[in-house]
């Protein structure tokens, strides 16, 4: 798939939306640490390594789709704990397994370009297949991350740009991390309110084709 036409991968939060976003045609799925750590009731970042091993197992036997897994950190607190271990442990399974780097400087306040790709060009030289790096908001810093790298890149979205602007600057994959959890969580909260405060009933309408998703 990194090598034919650039595509989404929608990421969902628990097996329900996995099988939803399987039955509307994607043609992988990603999970979401922040969107696993909602199910749990807890922030981004508190999952353990069990936990999120046993939720990417539950969606991997769920659906048919390849499923990229959000490992956050590494499971690692020092750069020794990993180091380039990952690059050597995916390789050398029996079974394709595609290993995503990302460096997190533009979401973590250090929005230095020129550091988030001597990152993913330190990634790219051990062996990494996948280079991502979230937080890039704008076609320009897209396309400079794009052409200073040669393995596939993974861009996240932003609400103001399109899926076209996003490829045509040079992304092969576009993921949406835990935003359609949130879209999902606002309109429960949304009709959760107007039930509380005006009694409101009618936005209990609706129900999705679930037979058609799960049969």
């Amino acid at each position: 798939m990194h090598v034919g036409e650039p595509f989404v991968i929608p990421n969902p939060w628990d097996a329900g939306s996995a099988r939803m976003l399987e039955a509307l045609g994607f043609a992988a799925l990603a999970t979401t640490s922040s969107g696993f750590a909602f199910t749990l009731g807890r922030l981004d970042g508190s999952a353990t390594l069990d936990e999120v091993c046993s939720h990417v197992a539950e969606l991997d036997r769920l659906t048919e789709l390849p499923v990229s897994a959000d490992l956050e950190n590494g499971y690692g607190a020092q750069p020794e704990d990993a180091a380039h271990a990952a690059a050597e442990a995916a390789h050398g399974l029996d079974f394709p397994f595609t290993l995503t780097a990302r460096a997190e400087n533009h979401i973590r306040g250090n929005a230095h370009l020129e550091d988030t790709i001597d990152r993913l060009q330190a990634f790219q030289a051990v062996g990494a297949d996948v280079l991502y790096a979230p937080g890039l908001r704008d076609v320009a810093l897209i396309r400079a991350v794009c052409e200073a790298v040669s393995k596939p890149v993974n861009v996240l979205a932003v609400p103001h740009l399109t899926v076209a602007e996003i490829t045509a600057a040079g992304a092969q994959r576009i993921s949406v991390g835990g935003a359609l959890t949130w879209v999902g969580a606002k309109a429960v909260a949304d009709a959760a309110t107007a039930i509380r405060d005006s009694g409101d009933l009618s936005v209990l309408v609706g129900r999705p084709p679930l037979e058609r998703w799960f049969g």
